[in-house]
Order: C-alpha cells, then structure tokens, then sequence
C-alpha cells in the first residue's frame, strides 16, 4: 500500500465517525424536515458541519484520493442549508407572509399611511367643493368611462338605478375587470413612483382624491349620498385602504431617497423597499378582493344595511388584522 494510500486510510479513520453522523442528521432532515431533529441533534450539526470543513480543507491541501474529497465536499454543501440555509416549504413561507411580513410591513409604515390617507382625503374634500361649485370640474376629475353615466348630467331615478338594478353576469365582469385595472395602475403607480422624492405619488393620491370626492358630489346632490355610500362602501373600505397603503410605501421609499441619513441612496432605497415590498404583495391580493365585491357584491346585494354591515365588517377585519396586538407580542414584553 503506497504512503498516500496509509495518509488517506489514518485520515478517514481519525474523523469518519463525525462525517457519518453528520450524514445521518442532514439524511433525516431532507427525509422529514429540520423539525424532526431533536434539540440535541441540532446544536450538534454545526459543530459537525464545521468539523467536515476543516477536514476537506486538509483533504485538498494534502492532496488526498479524489473519492474522498468528493465525499466531503457533497457532504458539507448538503449540511451548509441546513446550518445557514431558511429551509421551509411553500406553505411555511405563505404562513409567514400573511401571520408576520405583511402585517409588519404595514405597521412599519404607519406615518406614510397616514400622510396617505390625508392627501387623498384632501383631493377628495377639494374636488368635492369645486363640483359643487361649478359641474364641468367633474369631467376633469373622473374619466368618462369610469363613470358609466353616473355624472352631473343624469337624474335622480337614473343614479338610482345604477346603485339597485341588477346587470347581466357579463357586464358585471367588464365592470369588474376594468376596474381592478384602474385601481391596480392607481396602487402601482402610487408605488413605483415614490422613488422621485415622493412627489408624484402624492400627485396621484390627490387625484384618485378629487375623482372619489367629484362622484360624492353627484350623488349627494341628488339626494343619494347615504345609498350610494353604501354601494361604494361595500367595496371601498378594500379597494381605497389598498390604493393608499401603495401610496404609503411609495413615500416611504421617496422619504428614503430624499433623507438618505448616513447610508447612499441607493442603500438607503433598498432598506426601505424590503417593508414597502411585503405591503405591495399584500396590496394585490386586496384589490384582487375588492374585484370581487366591486363587480358582483355590491351589484347582487342591494340591501343598503347588509351593504354598510360588509363594509364595516371588512374595515373592522382589516384594522385588527394589521394593528391589533398579537398575542405573542404582548407575551414577549411581559417576559421582559
């Protein structure tokens, strides 16, 4: 037996025993998950992880046979994810992002949510007053096809029947359809233009503002705000919180870009878009729900009460969904 042959023999024999059970613990995890390794098991693999990099690192200095060096090397890229790696299924990520990431996505931006909501308020009250000043503002402030009729010009009995009268099954999804697309270019646009310093977004905050307060006006006008509260509502709590959660975490990346602090814009960006990022995840899904309810709940439900209790219901849902204490928060700051 050659001398490189009883160098590689000894070597394998002084720490095969660490190798071989570091394979049994990375072997159990891929079977069944990191979970079903014990507490002891656990504080063992990086240890053992560690030892096997040492070894390879001596393997290749030495210039041991190539089988062995092979072996070790598969060994500790398999160990290396689950000692560093976040393993979890897609179920786990998706319990993630909805139990942890988005809601403190959206806590952790609840200035620019409120600097959000006020800027659109204030297109809204500022729309709302000049149609009432003069009607042609309206047909500044709201697109003709999104009005579908319901504008200064039509009676009382015909913005009626647009907040009661049934439509058929394909109305209603163009209905829908164009309007997700519409609030979905208003949230995006909201968001992807926070970069520059946060002035645009606060522009188009303002002007989906004045286009909701114009349509206030038309309807309140003719005697019809409670009901066509209702028929907005419905859908509006979902729809219009998303629009300004969009805009809140474009500002939030302007606030950024504009006061860098001690960071480079571009880092300073980056940190903010990590929050800004799970709110915007979550923004889709919300508009997605008030495609829904805006195409065919607010259209199949015609009770004015059932319509006012969705829409609190909805609001009270998504208030204690974001901003509502979780129990193990409260419990970590009693055990502080």
């Amino acid at each position: 037996m050659s001398e490189l042959q009883l160098k590689s023999q000894r070597f394998r024999t002084e720490r095969e025993r660490d190798w071989r059970q570091l394979e049994a613990l990375v072997t159990k995890a891929e079977k069944r998950s990191a979970s079903a390794l014990s507490n002891a098991e656990i504080l063992a693999m990086p240890v053992l992880y560690r030892s096997t990099l040492s070894a390879l690192s001596v393997a290749r200095e030495t210039s041991l046979d190539q089988g062995l060096i092979g072996y070790l090397e598969n060994l500790s890229a398999r160990a290396y994810f689950f000692v560093y790696g976040a393993r979890s299924t897609p179920l786990e990520q998706l319990t993630a992002f909805f139990s942890r990431d988005w809601p403190k996505g959206v806590q952790s931006i609840w200035r620019e949510t409120l600097v959000a909501l006020f800027v659109t308020a204030l297109g809204a009250v500022v729309a709302y007053v000049l149609v009432g000043a003069d009607s042609d503002w309206f047909f500044t402030f709201v697109d003709p096809g999104l009005a579908q009729g319901r504008d200064p010009t039509a009676t009382q009995a015909a913005l009626r029947a647009t907040l009661y009268d049934g439509a058929d099954a394909d109305g209603l999804s163009f209905f829908a359809t164009y309007l997700f697309t519409h609030n979905a270019e208003v949230a995006l646009l909201a968001f992807a233009l926070g970069f520059a310093f946060g002035v645009p977004t606060i522009v188009v905050l303002l002007s989906n503002g004045a286009m909701l307060g114009a349509m206030v006006h038309v309807f309140v006008s003719k005697g019809l705000g409670y009901e066509f509260g209702g028929w907005l509502l419905i859908h509006g709590v979902t729809e219009l919180f998303a629009i300004v959660l969009a805009g809140a975490a474009g500002l939030r990346i302007g606030w950024a870009v504009a006061f860098p602090g001690g960071q480079s814009r571009l880092e300073a960006m980056s940190g903010a878009g990590k929050a800004a990022g799970a709110v915007m995840m979550g923004v889709v899904i919300m508009l997605m729900l008030a495609g829904v309810l805006e195409g065919f709940g607010r259209q199949l439900i015609t009770s004015d009460t059932v319509r006012y209790a969705i829409a609190g219901g909805s609001a009270l849902l998504w208030g204690l969904y974001f901003y509502a204490p979780r129990p193990d928060r409260v419990l970590a700051r009693i055990g502080r």
